[in-house]
């Protein structure tokens, strides 16, 4: 395959997997030599194994730090101090993207940004919706509930009303009671009842 061939067939998606390029008959490691020397001049970025961008000036579409943390990890969602920026909860930017994932933790620093991976069981790895970020890139974030009861239950004293009010938490009328009860009685946890009193009484505060 040539260069132009790659970026035509991959110009218009914000990554692309090496194994995008495995259809037909072609030799799986004349690809990964191919992408090894596009990628040693320059012409490609590996942000990790079998997860490429094209390099400028090549790149057409500017791939959303969402999009990106959904497929350097599978399966996850964008969730903690990133959902809650993204849902207008807390005052200050994320520099590091915040996922929740059921395969291991990790932390990658890519050319795209830094990348926070926090493991839980499967049992709470719900909460989540499809949401569109720029150019139409379908990304899987926290719904505002459970982002906020993510981050109580990964952060140790996360259910001190201190630290919640430390949060800085913004448009809290706007949440939903309900759902933040059936959250926390879906995980089944002490931790995440005594965080919703807490919240709850913060609300009522505002």
């Amino acid at each position: 395959m040539k260069f132009e061939e790659l970026v035509s067939s991959v110009g218009e998606l914000p990554l692309f997997r090496g194994s995008l390029l495995l259809a037909g008959d072609r030799d799986p490691a004349d690809v990964r030599r191919q992408l090894s020397r596009w990628e040693a001049a320059g012409r490609i970025v590996q942000l990790r194994r079998d997860v490429y961008v094209l390099a400028e000036p090549w790149r057409r579409v500017k791939p959303h730090p969402f999009y990106v943390a959904n497929e350097l990890h599978r399966p996850s969602y964008v969730s903690l101090q990133s959902a809650l920026s993204f849902h207008g909860m807390i005052p200050e930017a994320v520099a590091v993207t915040t996922s929740v994932t059921l395969a291991r933790p990790i932390t990658l620093d890519t050319p795209l940004g830094g990348f926070s991976f926090r493991h839980v069981r499967d049992t709470a790895f719900f909460g989540y919706r499809r949401e569109t970020v720029m150019h139409g890139q379908a990304t899987l974030v926290a719904e505002p509930e459970k982002a906020l009861l993510d981050l109580v239950y990964l952060t140790p004293g996360g259910d001190d009303p201190a630290y919640i009010e430390a949060l800085r938490l913004e448009g809290l009328r706007d949440v939903a009671e309900q759902d933040l009860l059936a959250c926390a009685e879906r995980w089944g946890k002490p931790k995440l009842h005594r965080a919703v009193d807490a919240i709850l009484e913060l609300r009522e505060r505002e």
